[in-house]
């Protein structure tokens, strides 16, 4: 029987006693209502090859290739195979590779008109200490904003790109490197759960819709210190076989980037939207 349970006081979640070859309707029915309760969702020791993985993602939408050309699998470009490929021919190590999902507190897909509804990846190979993945709750967020902050921010919408303020495209091909903004609103609904959540991101966003550029920087300044509140974090560990999805709509993220570089830290990883 499949069993639930919490693993943050406010975000994550670990599925036990299922294998996600064989779920049934009902088993999957309990991950994804499990899924929007606890934000984060660990489905450890699975034993998947690529087709079962891209089979069991597509249960919680359609998947869409990341604009990262050059990590995409060569043959399934809908994945994106993290972590291989850090040295280069002179034995360098590539930090944009290396401490990729590392630079900061963020949220997939942003600079999308429509961002990646959930992203979810599949540990490989785990190296012997470090490169765990800390997530954090946007509903934590948007509780604990102050109510001047709350209600300058309620109807305003955030204008987003890929680079961001600090144009951080490396990892795209430069052909690529050319994104039109796009506007969320920064204090954003859940569409499935109807709960509000901070939505933000400060390596992405550009600035706040309506607000002079001194006001909108000085707001964006003041959300990167609260949008991460202790009592809604989880920081996930990896083991070998590890299964973890995150709601890009209510949660954020980042990679911890200090495992011993000599070591493999590999997943697989696919971007999903709602359709």
């Amino acid at each position: 029987m499949i069993h639930v349970r919490r693993l943050g006081k406010q975000i994550g979640a670990e599925i036990l006693n299922v294998d996600v070859r064989a779920l049934d309707d009902a088993g999957f029915a309990a991950i994804y209502r499990a899924w929007l309760d606890y934000n984060v969702v660990v489905v450890p020791d699975q034993h998947l090859e690529l087709d079962d993985f891209l089979r069991y993602s597509r249960r919680f939408g359609a998947i869409y290739p990341h604009p990262s050309k050059s990590t995409r699998h060569p043959h399934h470009p809908e994945i994106t195979v993290l972590g291989v490929n850090k040295f280069g021919p002179d034995g360098t190590l590539d930090q944009a590779i290396y401490r990729r999902g590392a630079e900061g507190w963020h949220t997939d897909g942003a600079y999308d008109a429509e961002p990646f509804k959930a992203t979810q990846l599949y540990a490989l190979a785990v190296p012997s200490r470090g490169g765990d993945t800390l997530f954090a709750s946007m509903y934590a967020a948007h509780d604990a904003l102050p109510s001047r902050l709350r209600d300058r921010l309620e109807g305003r919408t955030g204008i987003f790109t890929y680079g961001g303020r600090r144009k951080a495209t490396a990892l795209l091909d430069p052909e690529d490197r050319d994104w039109t903004p796009v506007r969320h609103p920064i204090i954003r609904t859940h569409p499935e759960t109807g709960r509000k959540a901070l939505y933000f991101d400060p390596g992405k966003i550009l600035s706040i819709d309506g607000l002079d550029a001194a006001e909108s920087d000085a707001i964006i300044d003041e959300l990167t210190e609260r949008m991460i509140q202790p009592e809604g974090e989880y920081r996930h560990r990896w083991r070998n076989g590890d299964i973890v999805i995150w709601d890009n709509r209510c949660s954020y993220h980042k990679a911890a980037g200090d495992y011993p570089p000599e070591e493999d830290r590999i997943h697989w990883r696919v971007s999903i939207k709602e359709h």
